[in-house]
């Protein structure tokens, strides 16, 4: 592990510090450590054209599944990375969770040493998402539950969950994960960068009954604290925080959109909509000066295709990520009104996801796009 650059941030401070709620989140940046743009442009003209996918193993409903001993697949791994290459990706975007590493910080430290390797004997870096407001806000260790049959994404879970996100005696298990983990790959070339709050204000309304009523300003209260975190570590790679709704006109954006712009060493963003959409939202953005990945993207039924979008990331420069790469226990091949009306059949066209579980490309018109655009160099 390499050698942490600053001293522990007390947990009094910690706590005093979370108190405001998400509408008194400051607009400028959370201190002066933001890199420069012409430093981020500089780091993302050396990494060449970024394409990957979000990568969760076949085998895993979520997160912790994928990583916690016992059901941790290093072989599995290597074999969906290396079809990965075949597609001609260079990166994967990662999920962690929090629970992992209260849990055994050693071990799963161990366990995503092993992922790098993994990653980076095929030529592929991650970029590690450490918390998600998504999904299933009462996340559990051990064993997790059975896929529900016919449904999107029906296991995934938030981290930190509700039962943990606004306690005091947890804020300093959440500082020594973000600080521990950066960290471990601080200097490490082999890590692309750290997206630190995926969709944070995401209202996960498949969840609504259960959620939390203040879980906005509870994430509105700690975003501003783990870019802190992250920044006293001092890491070679770009920490971000994807902003997927609203307007991001400098006029235009949300409290919280506005935070995660103004913070981010390189600009990342959602767009499920048609290439169009996926143009004008790069558009939206293309102002700010510094590098654009877009690091969800991809459903089918909704225009959001291969052929269709990845070719105006390329003509743009920006990177891209589709939502998923091998079908498996997350089933989000299936659409997302599945959650209302679960499919009792596979969908003819399939939502997300871009390979069988045998490896095969779910379309070869996809493998062929993919191919042809990640070995020529330059615009299309």
């Amino acid at each position: 592990m390499h050698r942490r650059t600053a001293l522990k941030l007390p947990l009094a401070l910690a706590v005093a510090t979370a108190l405001p709620a998400m509408s008194a989140m400051p607009s400028a940046a959370a201190d002066t450590g933001r890199w420069p743009a012409d430093r981020a442009n500089a780091w993302y003209q050396a990494q060449g054209w970024l394409v990957g996918a979000n990568y969760i193993t076949s085998t895993a409903i979520n997160q912790i599944e994928m990583f916690q001993a016992g059901t941790y697949d290093p072989r599995r791994i290597d074999a969906e990375l290396g079809a990965a290459r075949l597609l001609g990706f260079n990166t994967v975007r990662v999920f962690l969770h929090d629970l992992l590493w209260a849990q055994d910080r050693g071990g799963f430290q161990s366990r995503l040493a092993q992922f790098v390797n993994i990653s980076a004997n095929h030529g592929i870096k991650p970029l590690f998402v450490f918390f998600d407001s998504c999904w299933d806000p009462y996340p559990r260790l051990g064993a997790q539950r059975a896929p529900r049959p016919g449904v999107h994404n029906s296991g995934w879970v938030q981290s930190p969950g509700a039962e943990r996100i606004a306690d005091p005696r947890y804020r300093q298990v959440l500082y020594d994960y973000v600080t521990g983990v950066i960290g471990q790959f601080r200097n490490d070339p082999r890590v692309l960068g750290w997206d630190l709050w995926n969709e944070p204000d995401n209202p996960s309304g498949q969840y609504r009954s259960v959620e939390r009523k203040d879980k906005q300003q509870q994430v509105g209260a700690l975003l501003p604290l783990v870019f802190q975190w992250a920044r006293s570590v001092n890491p070679a790679q770009p920490l971000t925080s994807g902003v997927w709704q609203g307007s991001w006109g400098s006029g235009d954006r949300s409290a919280m959109s506005g935070f995660q712009l103004d913070n981010s060493d390189i600009i990342t963003f959602h767009s499920y909509g048609t290439p169009d959409q996926f143009e004008a939202r790069i558009e939206e953005l293309a102002p700010l000066g510094r590098p654009i990945l877009c690091t969800e993207y991809l459903a089918r039924t909704l225009g959001s295709t291969i052929e269709g979008v990845l070719p105006v990331a390329k003509r743009h420069n920006v990177g891209a990520y589709t939502w998923g790469l091998v079908a498996g226990k997350s089933q989000t091949y299936f659409p997302w009104d599945s959650w209302s009306h679960p499919y009792k059949t596979l969908p003819k066209v399939w939502f997300s996801d871009l390979l069988q579980p045998d490896g095969r490309p779910y379309r070869d018109i996809e493998y062929q796009t993919l191919r042809k655009l990640t070995s020529t160099p330059g615009a299309t």
